[in-house]
């Protein structure tokens, strides 16, 4: 008895120094990071916020979604866009998906998401809209980014809103029929070997099954929709960058990264702030 006892006020103090190391942010819309609940389609969804000291007004945003199984949480703390956002003055929003998944209006992905035909394109939409209501935003500087069920959910906003000036996806696809697209600037960033999110398409191995297209053929896809010219090429390394300029100063840029898995390299939020801040609506 006395063994359980200690092993139980061992767990509560684990749970409570976690609690102090890592307390819950606040749900103002204050410098550092928030936590903000919005109601959508009659359910509670939720997203955090990053907004740096020192933001000029307006300032810009960028949306980043997490991957299957990922939070808003772990897509914060993983992919370093807050420090980005500290440097370079732009505000940063991480929503929830349901179950950590995303619905992107195609294929069957991804999970709970999918099967309950959840509105995401509503929430996201709604979350832009709250985020724009309390903190002094450029409409024509918002951008949605994401790692791999995440970067197919910045395709299916790209497909059915026209909120965004760019996406940029990261070891992801693209679902959504997509019938009738809107014109703004896509950088893809995509490994050859990756086995999730196969780069010549197919059908990858994971907890979602689908089929996507090839990543190259994705990306002539949003060079004709951007009516580009043709792409110049240039590699360092294991890296190969192919860019078009476009319309209206559109630019549509595939980033492949020879024997690369599904994860996001390490330079990816550079590049796609960088791709992001130099294409603005």
């Amino acid at each position: 008895m006395l063994r359980r006892v200690a092993m139980l006020l061992s767990v509560v103090l684990v749970v409570a120094s976690c609690a102090v190391l890592h307390p819950k942010p606040p749900s103002g819309f204050i410098e550092g990071t928030s936590i903000h609940t919005i109601s959508v389609g009659g359910q509670d969804r939720v997203y955090r916020l990053h907004k740096p000291s020192g933001l000029p007004a307006p300032a810009g945003l960028v949306v980043v979604l997490h991957g299957g199984f990922g939070s808003a949480e772990q897509a914060e703390r993983s992919y370093g866009w807050d420090q980005l956002a500290d440097s370079s003055k732009f505000v940063v929003a991480y929503p929830d998906g349901v179950k950590r998944a995303w619905n992107v209006n195609g294929g069957g992905c991804c999970g709970k998401p999918a099967r309950e035909h959840i509105d995401d394109v509503a929430f996201i939409t709604a979350a832009v809209a709250d985020v724009t209501k309390n903190v002094s935003i450029e409409a024509s500087r918002v951008y949605a980014t994401g790692m791999s069920n995440g970067g197919m959910m910045s395709y299916t906003l790209a497909c059915n809103t026209t909120l965004f000036a760019a996406i940029g996806s990261v070891s992801g696809t693209q679902l959504d029929p997509c019938r009738s697209p809107h014109p703004l600037s896509v950088m893809a960033i995509h490994g050859t070997a990756d086995p999730m999110v196969p780069y010549g398409g197919g059908e990858g191995r994971g907890f979602a099954h689908f089929n996507g297209p090839p990543v190259p053929e994705l990306n002539a896809f949003w060079r004709k929709v951007d009516q580009c010219q043709l792409p110049a090429e240039t590699t360092s390394d294991s890296v190969t960058t192919s860019a078009a300029g476009c319309a209206d100063h559109r630019g549509v840029v595939l980033v492949t990264v020879g024997d690369g898995g599904h994860h996001w390299p390490d330079f990816a939020t550079a590049k796609l702030w960088e791709f992001f801040a130099g294409h603005p609506r």
